[in-house]
């Protein structure tokens, strides 16, 4: 069988148990996604890492660290980041002579370095960042997880965030493909639709995707539905993911699925589905990964054993076929260079500097 670990599962407390373990070193785990049940201190956040490379040391730790609202670790020293719209409004207070724009961007590089470089001191390798989402006004789960409403003033802050992101050794992961921000639904209980047409969508929300096709190393889809493009969400949509991120917008680089523990993530056409065929559904779609997430916690973690023994089934028996591809896609996302510790980095230059850049 072609080697492809396309499952990212979380783990259910503050150190790995013997079930954890035995669920990493699965050859279909490619990694673990981090919550805020994972974290007391620094301290223990850095033994997780620890342990989790300990059992496989091309597992990818990954987690939801954007700033505002959403930061996962925000105490012991961790910088307590400003949502991204704060950027957004430092661009537009800066006045026409271009200097406000500048100084956001600038801004935003070093929230990415910031941002980083404390994960990686950490021994976390991937933050799922930056949201490329238009703030049209109305969405309750973006709203100022999103830098602007102009797709331009989005693109150039989430590039030069990407830049400090690379300073400091982290990959970066441009969501919520082709665009959250235009409806009012939320996802974790809903599978919101998005009626504007495929051109109306190209031509606003998903021109950061284009623009950035150079710079993202991953991208993950909306669970929006988009009915004039096709009766899946985003996620589990060839059309958009093959035909439109790939074949019209250029990118290259690791597709994840959202979330499969969301409610919206398991309706595929008004059908409900277990995590095993929406993690397939997903696959076949064009993901290269699938988060299952919060599901450690449940039954013992049954439902990521149920998925891992359903998905060796399917490749076994032809309903899914691994990509070396997406392995190397996968790969790609671990950080380059040695991470600076944590001791280190507090009297590093570059760092103290990019504190003071922060709104």
């Amino acid at each position: 069988m072609n080697h492809h670990a396309p499952l990212i599962i979380d783990v259910a407390g503050l150190t790995l148990t013997d079930s954890d373990r035995q669920r990493l070193d699965h050859p279909l785990v490619g990694g673990a996604i981090l919550f805020a049940r994972n974290w007391r201190d620094r301290a223990q956040l850095t033994r997780l890492c620890a342990e989790i490379k300990a059992v496989r040391d091309d597992l990818l730790i990954a987690v939801d660290h954007e700033g505002g609202r959403v930061q996962r670790f925000r105490t012991d020293g961790f910088t307590a980041l400003a949502p991204m719209a704060a950027f957004g409004e430092r661009w537009m207070a800066g006045g026409a002579d271009g200097d406000g724009a500048m100084r956001a961007a600038d801004a935003a590089t070093a929230a990415g370095f910031v941002l980083g470089a404390e994960l990686r001191a950490c021994g976390v390798d991937l933050s799922f960042t930056p949201v490329l989402d238009l703030n049209h006004g109305d969405s309750s789960v973006i709203g100022d997880r999103a830098f602007a409403r102009d797709p331009r003033v989005v693109t150039v802050l989430a590039q030069a965030l990407m830049h400090g992101l690379r300073q400091s050794g982290m990959a970066n992961c441009g969501k919520h493909f082709p665009g959250h921000g235009y409806v009012r639904g939320d996802t974790h209980h809903e599978v919101p639709r998005d009626t504007r047409s495929l051109k109306a969508i190209l031509a606003d929300d998903a021109l950061p995707y284009g623009w950035l096709s150079a710079s993202l190393s991953a991208v993950m889809p909306a669970h929006v539905i988009y009915p004039k493009v096709d009766a899946r969400p985003a996620g589990f949509s060839s059309r958009w993911l093959q035909d439109v991120l790939r074949a019209r917008l250029g990118f290259t680089g690791a597709v994840f699925s959202d979330d499969l523990g969301m409610a919206a993530a398991r309706q595929i056409e008004g059908r409900a589905v277990r995590f095993a065929e929406a993690a397939t559904a997903a696959l076949q779609a064009g993901c290269d990964m699938v988060l299952l997430c919060n599901q450690s916690v449940v039954d013992g973690g049954a439902p990521i054993d149920e998925a891992i023994d359903e998905l060796s089934r399917a490749a076994l028996q032809g309903g899914w076929t691994p990509s070396p591809a997406s392995e190397e896609r996968r790969r790609a996302l671990l950080p380059q260079g040695r991470a600076t510790a944590w001791d280190d980095l507090m009297v590093d230059p570059r760092y103290m500097r990019a504190l003071s850049l922060l709104p």
